[in-house]
């Protein structure tokens, strides 16, 4: 019942010679494709799959009306195309693995995905859904992006996540020598370019991107617009935003970042810092503090009953809308939990879960939960683990800081390990990988 964790062509046909037919169709064929997708343009195959021209023009229309609506100077046209490809095939590189892995995403998940967007940006789903396709956007094709997006966090979490181990040792470390009380006070906002370096680089390529970096911080530092120049020579995930990194405290930046920052002002841009994906020139674009942390606690108990062949959704809840009745007839809660609950763990216990902190159930269940009164008990509630009888047995406000802090550690420095190895991840899978690139004009 805790969460199971693992933190975009239509084309016109037109009459073909026979001969040109037959070996157009021999190569198409290889590369899995169709006709209609080969007369709209290919921008690049990538391993057995391709990227259309009209992809590639759809999401350079799309990236160019962002950037304009956060007042980025646009990058020249084939500088842009470049950029957007690259995103392109590393996206592609990544459902292809996905594919591979098994990877599998039901309705339920996005539109429960977009219900969250919609709540984040205060608004139903109906009221967001309104509001994309005022801004000019297919709401189809935006849910498609958050699939392909829930897609790619969970490959990355298969491939990457697991691999990921932080020991209590490392979090005393880190609480020790970089979270200081000020630290925990004080959030960055950072502007960041890569000038990345392929892996197994010649030495004299390493010193030509080293070249590279050092002009662009001696151009930043003569007041060339920084997000107009993320956007046209940066290889970071963030380029297309203008290299914005967003509101971080130090221990959320990488390691090699901390000690940077900590000793930059306001408006100030860093000499080029090298890492095995290149070199990363940051600006910080503003600083401010942040607050202490104080939590509710709920303390729950419940009764579950799973669903299987013998039981179905009518039968459990039946069962438990019996077992409510029972107890507002007198019988004790604990006792017919410890006779009939599915939770193996909690029934020994009575149904108790203890102090729960808010996030840490499932959301049908916490929902439910909140609404309760004290001593209440819920009406059946079904989650992907079963049907529960819910009851709430108190509140508390608790100042959870300490606890925080060092959970807080401990996240940040799995996210700060999962930043620098996708990096890397991805700098391998784009170099390993087959890539041809067919437009002339982004070969140049």
């Amino acid at each position: 019942m805790r969460k199971q964790y693992i933190s975009i062509v239509k084309v016109d046909f037109v009459s073909l010679f026979i001969s040109a037919c037959l070996g157009m169709f021999i190569l198409l064929q290889s590369l899995h494709v169709s006709a209609a997708e080969y007369l709209d343009g290919i921008a690049a195959v990538v391993e057995n799959d391709i990227i259309l021209e009209s992809e590639l023009a759809q999401e350079v229309a799309s990236i160019s009306m962002n950037l304009k609506s956060r007042n980025v100077q646009l990058p020249p046209e084939h500088i842009l195309y470049k950029q957007v490809l690259e995103r392109l095939i590393i996206e592609k590189l990544q459902s292809q693995l996905a594919q591979k892995a098994g990877v599998n995403i039901t309705d339920e998940m996005v539109n429960s995905s977009l219900a969250n967007i919609a709540q984040q940006n205060g608004m139903d789903l109906q009221s967001f859904k309104k509001e994309i396709q005022n801004q000019g956007m297919d709401f189809e094709a935006f849910k498609e992006n958050v699939r392909k997006e829930i897609i790619i966090n969970q490959l990355r979490s298969h491939e990457i996540g697991s691999r990921v181990k932080v020991s209590d040792q490392e979090v005393e470390h880190y609480l020790e020598t970089e979270m200081s009380a000020q630290d925990q006070k004080v959030q960055y906002l950072l502007g960041h370019i890569l000038i990345a370096v392929p892996e197994g680089a010649s030495a004299a390529a390493i010193q030509t991107e080293s070249d590279q970096a050092q002009t662009v911080t001696e151009q930043l530092r003569e007041g060339a617009d920084f997000k107009q120049m993320a956007a046209e020579v940066s290889s970071g995930a963030d380029a297309l935003q203008g290299g914005d990194l967003g509101w971080r405290t130090l221990n959320q930046l990488p390691t090699l970042f901390v000690d940077v920052v900590k000793n930059m002002t306001k408006g100030d841009i860093a000499a080029p810092i090298r890492s095995p994906s290149g070199f990363h020139l940051l600006k910080l674009m503003d600083t401010t503090g942040v607050q202490s942390h104080i939590i509710s606690e709920t303390h729950v108990r419940h009764i579950l009953i799973k669903t299987n062949e013998l039981i179905n959704d009518t039968e459990a809840r039946s069962r438990l809308e019996g077992t409510a009745g029972r107890i507002a007839d007198g019988d004790d809660f604990a006792t017919l939990a410890k006779a009939s609950s599915d939770d193996t763990g909690s029934a020994i216990k009575g149904g108790d879960l203890g102090w729960v902190m808010p996030g840490l159930l499932v959301p049908p269940f916490e929902k439910a939960m909140s609404e309760l009164a004290i001593n209440e008990i819920s009406q059946p509630v079904q989650t992907q683990f079963g049907w529960h009888l819910i009851q709430v047995l108190g509140r508390r406000a608790k100042d959870n800081r300490e606890e925080q802090v060092k959970n807080q550690a401990r996240d940040e420095i799995r996210k700060r390990k999962i930043e620098e190895e996708t990096e890397l991840w991805l700098r391998r899978l784009r170099d390993e990988a087959y890539v041809d690139i067919r437009l002339g004009i982004l070969n140049e």
